[in-house]
């Protein structure tokens, strides 16, 4: 599953999960997605970028959860850590590599890394598929 921070004509913004960036795209034409607050069926995805590295010390996030949503949390950091243990880590040559990938220039494979926001964006305009991976307190890359 992904997910997409989307938004809707009104500016309200919102999350979704899909199985992939077709399911989403399918959905929306069906006029399965909305949004939440206004019930608005335009909807589009807002740039998302993956995580970005900046070298200042992390915050601690108090975080009060039910068990219901504590499952869900390790089902995600789980799943987090299978696509990190099946992918290639390319640092920060992360938009570099998805570029290769995307056009051709190199075998597809799965990678992660840093990308600067401006990078992220460069990306999306060239149409290259990317997500960000949820990244937890306890993560030490």
């Amino acid at each position: 599953m992904i997910s997409f921070s989307l938004s809707c004509e009104n500016d309200h913004e919102f999350e979704g999960w899909f199985r992939s960036n077709d399911d989403f795209e399918t959905q929306k034409k069906r006029k399965l997605v909305n949004c939440p607050v206004c019930a608005s069926h335009k909807v589009e995805k807002a740039l998302m970028a993956p995580a970005v590295s900046t070298g200042r010390r992390q915050e601690k996030i108090a975080l009060a959860v039910s068990a219901q949503q504590r499952e869900a949390l390790a089902q995600l950091k789980a799943l987090s850590e299978k696509v990190r243990e099946n992918s290639d880590y390319v640092g920060d040559k992360f938009a570099e590599e998805a570029r290769k990938i995307h056009f051709g220039e190199t075998e597809a494979r799965g990678i992660y890394g840093e990308a600067t926001l401006e990078e992220a964006k460069g990306l999306a305009d060239d149409g290259v598929d990317f997500m960000p991976l949820p990244v937890f307190p306890d993560d030490r890359n």
